[in-house]
């Protein structure tokens, strides 16, 4: 049982897990089970990737949501379809003959190319498992193929081989006319070469659980047991037969396979079980907006995601809006890490749970949890330093804010390593200067010297309070044409001040930082050090150059 009390007025939350989680609280299979099953599938002919963890994340998420609502416990299962053929020989997989050899295959018959394991699904099988493990999720491992031979789906099959004709009924009318000939839900695997037979069913014979089929190759007839691992069934019924034989309660999908879920719903219910609850989530899209393709290389892997953010920043891109279609290229990175550390604040404040960060920690936040130091702001440090190691991160920060260290915040500690690896490998290649118009160049000397003029002031205040300080004259240095914003400025001594249009924020990073944007300067400036700002702006301004 759930180790927590029901919280029904989380039905009020204003977050999709919640959302979601009060729809699966309303079946009645759930009242009567006193629980809910979560399911995510994943084919085992290819390696897990960043797609697969967003399910898993976010169907974590809702079942949490469930617990917390409900007080009832919710499983989920990461159900591998290990029993399927092997199609293709994917990309960059060793000894590719052996795969070649073998297509046609269940992949857990498929021997290992990688000598590791059993067969080509046991090593899968198992790189799926080490993936969910790494990330904390907690789950129940299910293969089809154990499913399948150990008998657990004998039951479904034999209803399956009943209404028969009934399934048939609802595939039918999507295929063309070839396919629909020989259409079955149940492909035989062949006794004698033990390949994944797609072929039409000459009988059905469900008093004796046996399917008749003949080899299309040799003219051989074989009658065939739909139980026991002898038979798999077809995607569509596959599914809707898991469905049905383990009473699934919520599975999410992408929105290209909107028209599977509505089959497999349909072949469910005529079976005689409920489909789950089930939620369409976008695909992701490349840097252009075009769609992500495994072939033709534009997508992101989710190593290389952490190699430039925390986990915690993977988690917040994936929380957000899912039924939206999201840019997921490196650029987004460092905008979802400060969205992580920025919830993570409010949440320690509120403790609301329709904070991200409540699903993200599952309703408890760690104490190490947040970091004193932005990753953009680190990444602009990283910049203007040319900082390519952690170690010379960590050189300014002793030097401006002594208390941010590795022990007392881990998380700041993970965000000056991948900041410096990805200013060196993202940023630093791709910094673009331009030089200061005339104005600009007036206004940044100005910055100049109000900085050096009152560095002393600025020193004596308390560190939280140098930030503001700094900014204050970050303002006032471009209050001047062709900057100004009349009216909408903060009065000073009684006085209405005019204010700053973006276009001075905007020069400051294009000129000094040779990037479009950046957070508040100020909080940049006390990180860096006043004279090493001061340095930076003459040294630019220096260069002599002056844009038309």
């Amino acid at each position: 049982m759930a180790s927590f009390p029901a919280d029904p007025a989380l039905r009020a939350t204003r977050a999709w897990p919640f959302e979601e989680a009060a729809k699966v609280a309303d079946r009645a299979s759930v009242a009567k089970k006193g629980g809910a099953l979560f399911e995510t599938g994943y084919g085992p002919s290819g390696l897990p990737h960043i797609g697969t963890f967003g399910e898993v994340a976010r169907t974590t998420w809702v079942r949490r949501a469930f617990e917390r609502m409900t007080g009832l416990p919710g499983r989920l299962i990461a159900f591998s379809d290990d029993m399927d053929a092997l199609r293709k020989v994917p990309d960059n997989i060793p000894n590719a003959e052996v795969l070649r050899a073998n297509i046609g295959k269940p992949v857990t018959r498929v021997p290992d190319p990688f000598g590791t394991h059993e067969s080509f699904g046991a090593h899968n099988n198992a790189r799926l498992r080490a993936f969910l493990d790494a990330f904390g999720f907690e789950y129940e491992f299910a293969s089809s193929t154990d499913y399948y031979t150990s008998g657990r789906f004998d039951a479904a099959l034999l209803r399956m081989l009943e209404r028969h004709d009934a399934v048939r009924d609802v595939i039918l009318p999507t295929l063309g006319p070839d396919r629909r000939a020989t259409y079955s839900p149940f492909l035989p695997i062949h006794p004698k070469t033990g390949l994944v037979m797609q072929v039409p069913m000459e009988e059905t014979r469900p008093a004796d659980g046996t399917v008749v089929w003949r080899d299309p190759n040799t003219g051989e007839r074989f009658e065939t047991p739909v139980t026991g691992g002898h038979v798999k069934a077809q995607w569509k019924a596959d599914w809707a037969l898991r469905w049905y034989a383990l009473g699934v309660d919520y599975e999410m999908s992408g929105k290209d396979l909107i028209d599977s879920v509505r089959l497999s719903g349909q072949i469910c219910r005529v079976l005689g079980g409920e489909p789950p609850v089930g939620f369409t989530y976008e695909l992701f899209l490349d840097e252009d907006g075009k769609k992500i393709s495994k072939s033709a290389g534009n997508g992101m892997t989710i190593e290389e995601w952490l190699r430039y953010g925390p986990p915690e920043s993977l988690s917040q891109f994936m929380f957000q809006q899912p039924g939206r279609a999201k840019r997921l290229y490196f650029d987004v990175i460092p905008r979802a890490a400060d969205e992580y550390l920025a919830n993570v604040e409010k949440f320690r404040a509120s403790g609301d749970p329709a904070n991200p960060a409540w699903h993200l920690h599952g309703g408890v936040l760690p104490n190490a949890a947040g970091s004193p130091i932005t990753f953009t702001l680190l990444l602009n440090l990283a910049v203007a330093a040319n900082a390519e190691t952690p170690e010379m991160l960590w050189g300014y920060l002793r030097r401006h804010a002594p208390e941010a260290t590795p022990e007392a915040s881990p998380m700041l500690a993970q965000l000056v390593e991948r900041a410096s690896t990805y200013y060196r490998e993202q940023v630093k290649p791709k910094k673009t200067f331009r030089p200061p118009t005339e104005a600009e160049r007036e206004a940044l000397l100005d910055l100049a010297a109000r900085l050096r003029a009152n560095q002393a002031a600025i020193e004596a205040l308390p560190a939280a309070e140098r930030p503001a300080a700094i900014q204050d004259l970050v303002y006032d240095a471009g209050r001047r044409e062709p900057f100004l914003q009349p009216g909408k400025g903060p009065a000073k001594d009684g006085e209405a001040r005019p204010g700053v249009s973006r276009a001075w924020f905007s020069a400051i990073y294009q000129v000094l930082l040779g990037q479009e944007e950046g957070p508040r300067f100020g909080g940049f400036v006390a990180l860096y050090g006043i004279p090493e700002t001061v340095a930076l702006i003459e040294s630019t301004l220096e260069k002599g150059a002056v844009a038309a």
